[in-house]
């Protein structure tokens, strides 16, 4: 190639990188990170606190935006809607992306589809509380207590977990339980304690702090083990309600066709969050189990978890509503 001809192709490689327009730097404004519960909610305090150490990471600020309804559709609704720039993020349980298709006649967005998997989180532990009032201090008592008092034991449910769960209970255990739906978990657990409702299945994130003060009181977890967090506390199935494995987890979205490149950089700092030695500790202490997982694993979690909610739902007696 002959020096002009040379020049004359370096000349053009510059005109081209001229006309095209470099990609701004990543965020360029403010995130805006929806949660899909009420402020005060399991999902609400995680989110939060990693609100805070993304927007340090991210060189900006991220901010935590609640958007409470229609079991987590409204806001996942929203995300699905919203550009898929990086700047609208979706932080997210079981109740939108597995148990919704389920329990729900319809929906107005894809789970999977309509989003992209950026990172799992880590789970939210469940526990079955009780108003103190209730002359019961085991699963197995208050199974008897309840079948002493045929339909005057209510629960109450702020998500799916909460749904499901306790369905699944009176079922397995052949009691007879009204079911009394919130639009979020605080409002419940505040009502348990005034004595208007009997029980919940509730996250320990939102309720640690009453049941360490008295307020209600702790019977057993969901999982199938004991959770580390509450090592002292039995599971359902050794409470004696067999095949009870409930958990609830957690993840954040971005609508689908995010570019790669913000993926990959939020994957990479919320993976650092997830895993780092002090935050560990600290989500520990308000009852998350942190952890980290890449987006192509959340979404094949995603897909498979959409297939166990749908049998969980379906052996717990729910209909569509």
């Amino acid at each position: 190639m002959s020096m002009i001809d040379r020049r004359a192709l370096l000349a053009g490689a510059a005109a081209m990188a001229a006309a095209t327009p470099a990609r701004a730097a990543y965020p360029e404004r403010p995130v805006t990170m929806i949660v899909p519960f009420a402020a005060g909610s399991g999902t609400d305090t995680v989110a939060r606190i990693v609100a805070q150490q993304l927007g340090t990471r991210l060189g900006g600020s991220v901010v935590v935006e609640n958007r409470a309804g229609a079991n987590g559709s409204v806001a996942a609704t929203f995300v699905a809607r919203s550009e898929p720039d990086g700047h609208t993020l979706f932080m997210t349980t079981n109740t939108s992306h597995s148990a919704n298709p389920s329990l729900l006649k319809s929906i107005p967005y894809d789970p999977v589809a309509d989003f992209t998997p950026v990172a799992r989180m880590g789970n939210l532990p469940f526990l079955l509380v009780i108003d103190p009032r209730i002359p019961a201090k085991s699963v197995a008592e208050l199974v008897a207590h309840a079948k002493a008092n045929p339909g005057k034991l209510t629960y109450a449910s702020g998500n799916s977990t909460g749904i499901v769960a306790g369905a699944t209970f009176a079922r397995r255990a052949g009691i007879e339980v009204l079911h009394v739906p919130y639009r979020s978990t605080p409002p419940a657990v505040t009502d348990i304690i005034g004595g208007r409702i009997s029980m919940m299945f509730v996250d320990i994130t939102s309720s640690l702090t009453q049941v360490n003060a008295g307020a209600l009181r702790a019977l057993a977890v969901t999982t199938a083990e004991r959770s580390k967090l509450l090592p002292d506390l039995p599971s359902m199935q050794e409470a004696g309600i067999a095949d009870f494995d409930i958990t609830s987890w957690n993840g954040v979205f971005g609508p689908a066709k995010m570019p790669a490149e913000v993926v990959q950089r939020l994957n990479r700092e919320i993976s650092a969050i997830a895993t780092d030695p002090e935050l560990v500790k600290k989500f520990a202490e308000i009852g998350f189990d942190a952890f980290a997982q890449t987006p192509a694993q959340l979404d094949a979690f995603v897909r498979a978890q959409l297939v166990t909610w749908a049998r969980m739902i379906k052996d717990a007696g729910i209909e569509p509503q």
